[in-house]
């Protein structure tokens, strides 16, 4: 049998599966009552929507988890999500032999935008994802992006950071505490704007 090395009673301060849940749901309560954050999230689908419309692409980028969140993004869009469908130009910024090229050659900084330069068009949008808003290489993206005439869409958390000070389109998770809960905002933003994003270019 296995021994745990000590007792429940000996941990107190060791979060709990419940407490993890009620913090979770008492952030997803309040953004249900911030229309702003609402109306972030469904005007993203529609400016989405019209760039697909018009026969450009999404290019989506991101940091650890972010990039995490940035694949699955563009996956969902030219893959699918929930229903049969045409597949729509979305691309992810996450090739490994790139990235590091990038990087050894220009510097960490310089992993997004330079693949900005060579891939965005105008008329294309670079969806970009920082929890803090503060990621040099997301920041520089997104200059590089606005230079193509491109338009930018960020994810952030907390205040937006510098990130919000160069998009033209923000979606902000209002919270100030650990980044996995802005995280889990995030990938339910992404749900919704695909199931949006596919309901109107199928309607």
């Amino acid at each position: 049998m296995l021994k745990l090395p000590l007792t429940f009673r000996s941990m107190p301060s060791i979060p709990t599966a419940r407490s993890h849940f009620k913090e979770a749901h008492s952030l997803l309560l309040g953004l249900l009552d911030d229309e702003t954050f609402l109306d972030a999230v469904d005007m993203t689908s529609q400016i989405i929507t019209a760039t697909l419309q018009n026969g450009c692409k999404i290019i989506s980028c991101g940091n650890g988890g972010s990039m995490s969140d940035a694949c699955h993004f563009a996956e969902e869009l030219s893959g699918k999500f929930r229903e049969d469908r045409p597949a729509y130009a979305a691309m992810a910024l996450s090739d490994s032999a790139t990235l590091t090229c990038i990087a050894n050659d220009y510097g960490f900084e310089n992993v997004f935008s330079r693949q900005i330069e060579a891939l965005g068009n105008k008329g294309d949008i670079l969806f970009a994802i920082s929890t803090s808003g503060n990621s040099p290489n997301i920041i520089k993206a997104a200059k590089a992006a606005r230079a193509k005439n491109m338009l930018v869409v960020a994810l952030t958390g907390n205040d937006g950071g510098e990130l919000a000070s160069v998009v033209d389109h923000e979606i902000r998770v209002p919270w100030t505490g650990y980044s996995d809960r802005i995280q889990e905002v995030h990938i339910k933003c992404i749900h919704a704007i695909i199931s949006s994003v596919e309901s109107q270019l199928q309607a």
